[in-house]
């Protein structure tokens, strides 16, 4: 592959003001970080997140969608084998990130992995998209809790962002019933006792249960319900 980035690359300054059109769930959470190099990071962790999620959408066939993720898969390897990173925006923020922090590969690469899932036009299972939510939100609160709070408990992060990929599933690709009733409610127990310092990981799971009946609060609406979660510790 060549070192060249798959689309147009943004600025790092601009990675921000990318998360909060695309991703403003996580970007609220994010205001909830009161350093300002974390909250670059955690932005730098969403920025991948969100490559990987328009790898599926914009490729014209499977092929090409596996061709992008693999463009990511060696990012990760330069990242890791300490080589010089591509001149992509959010390769190089990210990279910054897993040196500043000692990430670890795994649930990154787990993030990767669970794009390919996307790939096949048959819909997911419930087993199949609980296991797409644990390894796309879940990895990714994992990783931004690391960021936040290197002895938070993972696994409570993980669930949070379970949670929240539940309810987007449930609310946009029609994973509904009892059973996904249930494990969105089983995550989102799950985050329970999280620390104060890890907390802006899962804020926005707040919203998991408005997102799965198909809504989307209002600007208004969902600042508060994430500031009632920040300040209860409870999603």
């Amino acid at each position: 592959m060549t070192d060249s980035s798959p689309d147009a690359i943004l600025p790092v300054e601009d990675l921000d003001a990318q998360l909060k059109r695309v991703d403003p769930d996580r970007w609220l959470s994010s205001r909830f970080i009161a350093d300002t190099q974390a909250r670059a990071d955690v932005a730098a962790i969403y920025a991948f997140d969100h490559e990987l999620a328009r790898a599926p959408k914009v490729a014209s066939n499977p092929l090409l969608g596996e061709i992008r993720l693999t463009w990511w898969r060696e990012v990760l390897d330069e990242v890791f084998e300490a080589r010089p990173v591509r001149h992509h925006p959010t390769a190089q923020a990210l990279a910054m990130a897993v040196r500043r922090h000692a990430l670890a590969r795994a649930p990154l690469e787990a993030m990767i992995d669970a794009r390919y899932r996307e790939l096949d036009s048959k819909p997911m299972e419930l087993a199949e998209a609980l296991d797409w939510a644990r390894d796309t939100g879940g990895a990714a609160a994992q990783v931004v809790a690391q960021v936040l709070d290197p002895g938070a408990n993972l696994a409570k992060a993980s669930a949070g962002g379970e949670a929240w990929a539940i309810g987007r599933l449930m609310g946009t690709a029609g994973l509904t019933g009892p059973e996904a009733d249930a494990a969105l409610s089983k995550a989102l127990a799950g985050t329970g006792g999280l620390s104060v310092a890890a907390f802006p990981a899962v804020a926005h799971a707040t919203l998991a249960r408005v997102r799965a009946k198909g809504r989307r609060p209002s600007d208004l609406g969902a600042q508060l319900r994430v500031l009632w979660a920040v300040l209860t510790g409870r999603v």
